[in-house]
């Protein structure tokens, strides 16, 4: 597999591991607004091919026709086969960013919020109506040409649901249906990067990855721990993802694994 990297702090720490099993890999700058690669990649096999930064990064995979290249995923709100396991799930509020000043006018309590979408254009986090509403008149003052690649939009889909006291975050990385590594990543309200999970919380991961064995070739799965037990938190671009404390090496090797020709959507 040639491995095409974005220089960020995950991706040295990713470097590293692919230093120790003797994996060669490049590094690269993404033009900004325009999102080619400096130095353009010399890639020997397209089918063969694994993009590791931002996300935007699946534009320039899927215009050079690159495999697996970016793991994109359909949103996991969309999964009818995970609804009775969500956190956050079917009953939540979707709104187009351009609906949100009318539909929360007058609004008072407080919602998290994230896009519909796996874009990343803005973090799940738990915020007022009030700084939705001005989040939301930031970007609509904006022509739709102003705005930057990436970037939420006038008609970005944002979920809103209330928030919901959470006891334990873990991250998974799942590679063609098998979970390969994991991370505990918070704690209550403090963030902690530790190699481990509760063994509950990880048959429970097991057991999303094989309600939905046709997702992603490749993924991030994060689920939760609540006073109301156990939940699925959302799912991830694997090549955009933190990686907090994860066994790298064991995602290279299982990533190695794949075949030509997959993944890639």
């Amino acid at each position: 597999m040639q491995w095409i990297l974005q220089k960020f702090e995950d991706t040295a720490k990713l470097s590293e591991a692919l230093d120790r099993l003797g994996v060669s890999y490049s590094w690269h700058k993404v033009v900004p607004f325009v999102g080619d690669l400096e130095p353009e990649p010399v890639v020997a096999e397209r089918n063969n091919v694994v993009l590791f930064g931002s996300y935007t990064l699946w534009r320039y995979a899927e215009r050079m026709d690159y495999r697996p290249g970016v793991f994109r995923l359909s949103p996991f709100l969309h999964q009818a086969c995970w609804h009775p396991y969500l956190l956050n799930g079917p009953d939540a509020l979707i709104l187009q960013l351009k609906d949100i000043p009318k539909r929360l006018a007058g609004e008072t309590r407080d919602w998290f919020l994230r896009p519909v979408d796996d874009a990343k254009q803005e973090p799940g986090n738990v915020k007022s109506s009030s700084e939705i509403i001005a989040l939301a008149d930031r970007v609509l003052a904006l022509d739709e040409d102003e705005i930057p690649m990436g970037s939420l939009r006038h008609d970005t889909e944002l979920m809103l649901t209330r928030p919901v006291r959470i006891l334990k975050e873990w991250r998974l990385w799942v590679v063609d249906n098998r979970i390969v590594t994991y991370s505990l990543y918070k704690e209550g309200s403090r963030v902690v990067y530790r190699p481990e999970i509760d063994p509950e919380a990880y048959e429970f991961a097991r057991q999303m990855v094989a309600l939905n064995p046709s997702y992603a070739q490749a993924y991030v799965l994060d689920v939760c721990l609540t006073e109301d037990g156990l939940k699925l938190l959302e799912t991830n671009c694997l090549n955009a993802a933190g990686f907090y404390a994860a066994d790298l090496q064991k995602l290279v090797v299982a990533i190695e694994a794949l075949p030509p020709h997959g993944g890639g959507r």
